[in-house]
């Protein structure tokens, strides 16, 4: 299954976010390690928040990654939302389905 994971930061994000930098992205790099973490960047021009894509078999280990990113801990990020995302195209989809399947 699919995930992801939106985050809308506050105002000065960009700014801010430079003392937590580090310690977000080896957050980020030790779940893609895990094996749960696809992908995930900030949205650019501007830069008020971002995703993050999750492909595990619950949506706990996002909940478990929002609970530990220092972006989190320190109020860079104002809301957060987690959704199941149903992805039927692409290589990695979950429920790849091709034309001659759409009954």
């Amino acid at each position: 299954m699919h995930y992801l994971l939106f985050y809308e930061t506050v105002a000065d994000y960009e700014q801010r976010r430079q003392p937590y930098r580090a310690a977000h992205l080896a957050h980020a790099w030790a779940a893609v390690e895990r094996g749960v973490l696809v992908l995930g960047g900030a949205f650019a021009h501007p830069v008020d928040g971002a995703v993050l894509l999750f492909a595990c078999d619950s949506p706990q280990p996002v909940y478990e990654f929002v609970a530990g990113d220092p972006y989190v801990v320190n109020g860079l990020v104002k809301k957060w939302t987690v959704r199941e995302w149903t992805t039927v195209v692409g290589l990695g989809a979950s429920q790849p389905t091709r034309p001659a399947d759409v009954r």
